[in-house]
């Protein structure tokens, strides 16, 4: 049986307090890669093992603020692909009728992203049987 644990006790739990600290969950699957890499990588374990605490937070703070700045990149080059193209401008417009703008483009976004990663599963998939169908 595996133990799940959440990152902080709910509000009315009894034995929790304000100076316990969290409980964090552990997934056996994750711990496997992160020991995996840490083997075939021990100058950048060591490294990391070294770094101050409060660089280490700052360096994860920065990863955060890279991967959100790129995914609003992205979405800034979607919604301006979206706007260049008469068609599916026409099509979103008819479809996001009485939305804000905001919402609008949260709509946009959300549906040309889903269309993305649809599209990528299915090109997997077809490289997928291609390659189960090829025998020597």
């Amino acid at each position: 049986m595996s133990t799940t644990k959440t990152k902080n006790p709910p509000a009315g739990d009894a034995n929790a307090s304000a100076s316990t600290e969290p409980n964090f969950r552990v997934n056996p699957e994750l711990e496997a890669k992160i020991d995996d890499w840490i083997k075939e990588n021990p100058k950048d374990w060591k490294y990391i093992t070294s770094m101050p605490i409060d660089r280490l937070r700052r360096t994860l703070v920065l990863n955060d603020i890279r991967k959100t700045e790129a995914r609003e990149r992205i979405d800034e080059e979607t919604l301006n692909a979206v706007k260049n193209d008469p068609k599916r401008k026409q099509l979103y417009e008819n479809l996001t009728e009485g939305m804000t703008e905001e919402q609008r483009d949260r709509f946009i976004i959300r549906s040309e992203r889903d269309k993305r990663l649809a599209m990528q599963a299915q090109n997997q998939s077809r490289t997928q049987s291609r390659k189960e169908g090829v025998s020597v």
